[in-house]
C-alpha cells in the first residue's frame, strides 16, 4: 500500500474466509445494506470495516457479485516501511495505513494491491477455527482461519 508517499509492504501470514450470506460469522448473513454492498462483489476489491468505533478491518471480496464472499487479512510479517505490531487485524491495518477510505478499491490499482511474492517459498498452512465468532453456531467450529505454522507474526496460536 502506497499511502503519503509511503510504500508500505507486508507479507500475508494468518487470513479467515466468510463464505456468503449462509455463513452466520459473514456480515453478508444479515443481507445487503450500505456496509456490506463491497462484500457482495464483484471479487478483487477490498472490503474495509470499523469495528467497535476504533479498529479498522480489511478483506478481500472474492466471489462473483452478488455471492458475498471475503477474506479476512489477519496479520501480516512487516517486510518494508511497517511500524508498530502487525498481529491482529486492527493492528495490521493501523500498521498499514488502511481505513475506510480504501473501502471498495480495486487491489489490482498501483497504490494499493496484493502481489505474489517474487520468490514462491514452500510454505505449511495451519487451519483452525476463526476467532471471536462463538456466536455463530455451527459456524463457529469450522475450520476457516489459515495461517503459516511457526510464523511470529500470526496474531494467535
Amino acid at each position: 500500500h502506497k499511502s503519503g508517499g509511503i510504500e508500505r509492504i507486508g507479507k500475508i501470514v494468518e487470513v479467515e474466509a466468510y463464505l456468503g450470506e449462509h455463513d452466520l460469522a459473514a456480515h453478508s448473513s444479515k443481507g445487503l445494506t450500505e456496509r456490506t454492498k463491497t462484500m457482495f462483489g464483484p471479487p478483487g476489491f477490498a472490503y474495509v470495516y470499523l469495528i467497535y468505533g476504533v479498529h479498522h478491518c480489511m478483506n478481500v471480496v472474492t466471489e462473483r457479485a452478488g455471492h458475498a464472499s471475503a477474506v479476512l487479512l489477519r496479520a501480516v510479517e512487516p517486510v518494508k516501511n511497517l511500524t508498530g505490531r502487525t498481529q491482529g487485524p486492527g493492528l495490521l491495518c493501523r500498521a498499514m495505513d488502511i481505513d475506510r477510505r480504501l473501502n471498495a478499491h480495486d487491489l489490482l490499482s498501483d497504490d494499493f494491491f496484493i502481489a505474489e511474492p517474487e520468490v514462491a517459498e514452500k510454505l505449511s498452512i495451519v487451519k483452525r477455527p476463526r476467532i471471536g465468532v462463538d456466536y455463530a453456531k455451527h459456524w463457529a467450529n469450522r475450520r476457516l482461519r489459515f495461517y503459516i505454522k511457526d510464523n511470529a507474526f500470526v496474531s494467535r496460536r
